[in-house]
């Protein structure tokens, strides 16, 4: 399996109502602590027929934001999404990870 289809395996794992960041999925998947990026790139890069199934919109940035502006899915689309799931945002377009970001723990899902 290669790296982008563990990704998926990965945030299609991630429970309603909860977030994820990008480095935090890289680490869970490769080890690595700089593979941020290119977890971006593999949800960018997500098959049109997946785009329902992984849930793309719980990935955010460290700093709790919504960091996709050049991806295919729009800000707008995913903030909408996180929403409807519950997540809240400050006035900073923020979430408070330490109460919205998910511990990893794959029994949830």
């Amino acid at each position: 399996m290669n790296f982008f289809e563990r990704v998926y395996e990965v945030v299609e794992k991630i429970p309603y109502g909860q977030v994820a960041t990008y480095g935090q999925i890289g680490w869970m998947v490769s080890g690595a602590p700089h593979a941020a990026r290119t977890v971006g790139w593999a949800l960018n890069g997500l098959p049109e027929d997946r785009i329902n199934e992984v849930p793309w919109w719980r990935v955010i940035n460290a700093q709790g934001r919504i960091s996709n502006s050049r991806a295919r899915h729009g800000a707008a689309e995913q903030r909408r999404r996180l929403e409807e799931e519950g997540i809240i945002f400050d006035d900073t377009d923020r979430t408070d990870l330490s109460v919205y970001q998910w511990n990893g723990n794959t029994k949830e899902a």
